[in-house]
């Protein structure tokens, strides 16, 4: 614990704070990203894949950013939990990574050739879903439990223990509730008709990332008795109909903003809103474990002088991230110009 003009604070839970906060945005960031490139495929006319490609173009290429900050936080801050977390989760880790990187070359091979464009299509729509899914495959994995040798210290389980109903349940979550995130995002970024399939759309996306939300949340307390302990017992009731009562009433602010034509921007923030929910609700079902439920944070926390270290780098970086990335959002803002081309 340190003690800074009489405020007590622990270093842990800021670098939890850190990691969880690097986490949030590029969920925030890449999800819809991630989700239009899903939509390609019920979006077959090149010109709407064209307008859909360039509505993220400006600023896709910086979300992987977080994703490196909260993977490098992981390893620096909590060492122990990269070391436990890691083995366990290879092969959805490094199908994600490989998806990332097939994506990224579509978005420039797609704009350079006209014979294949096809391919580099396919090359996107596929490394957006396999990405998708392993992202919240992992998700899954990490909640439903690792299997950890006391003694040890190390990871015990097989090569594949992440492929449970559970973890692939959460994965089809993951990539139905991006969707969600990218049509929203096009009935914000575009105009026309394919603005109102996109907000046509956002209806079955929604109910459907909700009935997701609603079975992932009933099924997580049973996977350990931390966690039911946590949910049914003392404040946790409170806790969980408070989450679930902002699930709702933002889910029904989306839904009503969805038909009102002139809501362009609503439907996504609030989408937004739903997503941070999801978010807290994992923190409240997590907290004080960072690998459920055998180590907590400061169990698998870097020593203190390190922690110190690298949180004056990031003091210094985040807010340099944050400014480059809101300054790219503010000049790209409104509709998309569909004669405008990707360079």
């Amino acid at each position: 614990m340190g003690i800074v003009e009489g405020f007590s604070f622990d270093l842990t839970v800021v670098w939890a704070f850190v990691i969880a906060f690097a986490v949030l945005v590029y969920v925030i960031l890449d999800g819809f990203d991630l989700g239009l490139g899903m939509l390609f495929v019920v979006e077959a006319k090149k010109h709407d894949r064209d307008v859909m490609m360039n509505s993220v173009a400006p600023v896709w290429d910086g979300n992987e950013t977080w994703l490196i900050l909260g993977g490098g936080g992981l390893f620096a801050a909590f060492p122990l939990a990269y070391a436990l977390i890691l083995p366990a989760l290879y092969v959805p880790a490094i199908a994600m990574l490989l998806a990332l990187i097939f994506r990224g070359v579509a978005f420039e091979f797609r704009w350079r050739t006209k014979r294949w464009e096809w391919v580099w299509d396919l090359a996107f729509i596929g490394g957006s879903a396999v990405a998708a899914l392993s992202q919240g495959i992992i998700l899954g994995a990490i909640l439903q439990g690792i299997t950890v040798d006391e003694g040890a210290r190390a990871y015990a389980g097989g090569w594949w223990d992440w492929l449970t109903p559970f973890s692939l349940t959460v994965g089809v979550a993951v990539m139905v509730g991006y969707m969600l995130l990218g049509a929203t995002w096009l009935v914000m970024k575009t105009e026309g008709d394919l603005q109102e399939r996109m907000r046509a759309r956002a209806w079955p996306l929604g109910l459907a990332t909700l009935a997701f939300i609603g079975t992932v949340s009933l099924w997580t307390p049973f996977l350990q008795d931390g966690y039911f302990v946590r949910w049914f017992t003392g404040v946790g009731w409170a806790m969980a109909g408070g989450v679930a009562a902002a699930v709702g009433v933002v889910a029904l602010l989306m839904f009503r903003s969805l038909t009102i034509h002139n809501h362009e921007y609503r439907p996504f923030v609030l989408s937004l809103v739903l997503f941070g929910l999801c978010f807290v609700g994992l923190g409240i079902c997590m907290f004080p474990y960072i690998v459920p439920t055998q180590v907590t944070l400061w169990e698998a926390a870097a020593p203190r002088n390190a922690q110190i270290f690298m949180l004056v780098g990031a003091g210094i970086l985040m807010p340099i991230i944050l400014a480059y990335t809101a300054y790219a959002y503010w000049v790209f803002r409104g509709k998309i110009n569909p004669d405008d081309g990707y360079h």
